[in-house]
Order: C-alpha cells, then structure tokens, then sequence
C-alpha cells in the first residue's frame, strides 16, 4: 500500500475511534427505539444519524441503523455488546455492533475488462472508499501493472469450468490468509460454485452489466441494441446461488437511442457499472446495508 493511501486510513482511524454503528432488525413493535436509544444515552453514547424502517407497523419487520460516539468506546465496547443482550431478547432482535475504526479488508476479482477495477482504485486513492483493499485475484495478467504500482498483490489464477474447485480453494486459502472481510466481482467472469457462495454468503458484491432482470445472460449489449431499446442500466447485488437474482443492492440507468450502436452502448454501460459498483461498494464498508430475505434495505 502506498504511504499517501495508508497516510489517509490512518487519519480516518483515528478521527472515528470512538464511533460504532449499531444495525438491527426484528419483528416492529412499540418502544424499540425509545430501548435503543435509552440504552445508548445510559453509555454516554451521542448518537450521530439514524435511519429507521417497517414493512409494516401491525405484523412487520423493523429495520434500524444508529451511528455513534461513545467516549473511550475501544475500552467500553465488550460491556456495552454484553448490556445489550436484555434488549436484544426482549425485542427478539438481530443486532450487530461494528466499529468504524476497523477499516475492512476487501478481494477484488477482475477479469479482463478492468474498468470498474480502476474505478475502485481511483476513489480508493482519493479516500473516498474507506478500505484496505487487500489483494486482487484475475483469471488474466491485464491489471497486474496497474494493481501492483498501488503496493496491491496481485494473484493470476487461470480458471475454467473444468478446474474450478481446485481454483477455488486456492482462492478461499487466499481470502482467509488476508483475512477478508468482503469480496468485490468487478467485472469477474466466471460462475462461482455453490459451495464458495456459500462459504462468503451476504460478503460476496457483483456487478451486473444489465438492469435486472432484463438481459441476463451474454452479450446483453448487443441484445439490448437489437431490442431497440432506450434506457439501459446496471445492477450492483449480492451473490447466491440463483445466477443474477441475489438481493439487489444498487441500480442506475442512462438514456440511449437510435444513433447508439452495441459498442456505443457498451461504453456507455461501462460508465454506469463503474459508478453502481462504487456506490455499493461504499455502502458495504459504511454498515448501511441490511439483507432481508431476497432484498436489502439500504440506509
């Protein structure tokens, strides 16, 4: 990693070591909040945002995201989690603490095309995608300069129907060996075996070079042209074992027309990848995103 990069983490770390984000979801009933947020003033914690949701007040699931400070909370956190446990049984609650000081390490697998890689790497440069990247893996050698002039290891992996398994346990040892906590298909193409989705379940992000669910499958550019259509789109969603129907967590569209070829279209797709990916990205290491059943709610 770079010095100006791991200057910028760094910085961050230390100016959130007190702040936590508390994400929960659990059937909606009365006083789940007023219990939330009386607990966490009892700490002394300053609740910065927070972002609530049901699907239904009468028979619903509610949904919350709460940031906050907390003074000397590195010192606090393990009888803050074990104080929280009465609330989480009383409200029947699935409830996660993370500690924004603990920058997340994340995979990227690219394939040949390495424009939504380079997106990933430029707003990471820039500071505004708070991670430590921590190695990309390619089935090709074509982002290997790129990758490696950032001090990012690099991993070509040849792959193909016929050895997968084996190239996904090399994989798995790898992402375990770093620690990982999430891993980005940036444009990785190559179907993941069940086995492997189900290792990262919820922690594996793609990126669909369609809006789902038109056009799945190859070559949707160019079926896309001979549609006619005029809007053509991405989506961003998390990976299971139903091919491009995993919970959706981004999407984004942009116009086209009758003068814009399947290349043309292409590049203008490629544009709206990049940014889908980023935002979701983002929001992964941000805490804002919470599955539920086939969806997510993002905050």
């Amino acid at each position: 990693m770079k010095s100006y990069i791991k200057e910028k983490i760094d910085t961050f770390r230390m100016d959130n070591e007190n702040r936590a984000r508390l994400l929960i979801n659990c059937p909606d009933q009365p006083g789940i909040v007023a219990a939330v947020s009386q607990f966490l003033s009892e700490h002394n914690a300053n609740i910065i945002e927070s972002n609530q949701y049901s699907t239904n007040p009468k028979g619903g699931e509610f949904f919350i995201r709460i940031e906050f400070e907390m003074p000397n909370l590195k010192e606090k956190k393990d009888s803050l989690e074990a104080g929280f446990e009465t609330i989480k049984d009383q409200f029947e609650m699935e409830a996660t603490f993370k500690y924004v000081d603990q920058i997340k390490k994340v995979a990227i697998f690219v394939s040949k095309e390495p424009h939504c890689l380079l997106e990933l790497l430029w707003e990471w440069q820039s500071g505004d995608l708070m991670a430590d990247i921590s190695l990309v893996i390619s089935n090709h050698e074509t982002s290997r300069e790129i990758v490696e002039s950032l001090g990012i290891p690099y991993y070509y992996i040849p792959a193909n129907k016929d050895i997968r398994k084996e190239v996904e346990q090399k994989q798995i040892e790898l992402i375990k060996q770093y620690d990982v906590d999430f891993i980005v298909l940036a444009r990785y193409m190559q179907i993941l075996t069940p086995n492997f989705v189900e290792t990262f379940k919820n922690r594996i992000i793609n990126i669909h070079h369609s809006f789902l669910p038109a056009f799945i499958g190859a070559k949707p550019y160019e079926r896309a042209y001979n549609r006619g259509v005029k809007l053509i789109g991405a989506t961003s969603h998390y990976v299971t074992n139903d091919l491009d129907e995993g919970p959706i967590i981004e999407q984004d569209i942009s116009r086209v027309d009758h003068r814009d070829n399947a290349e043309a279209m292409k590049k203008i797709g490629q544009s709206v990848e990049r940014s889908v990916l980023a935002r979701a990205v983002k929001w992964q290491l941000e805490d804002r995103i919470i599955v539920y059943g086939n969806k997510t709610i993002v905050f």
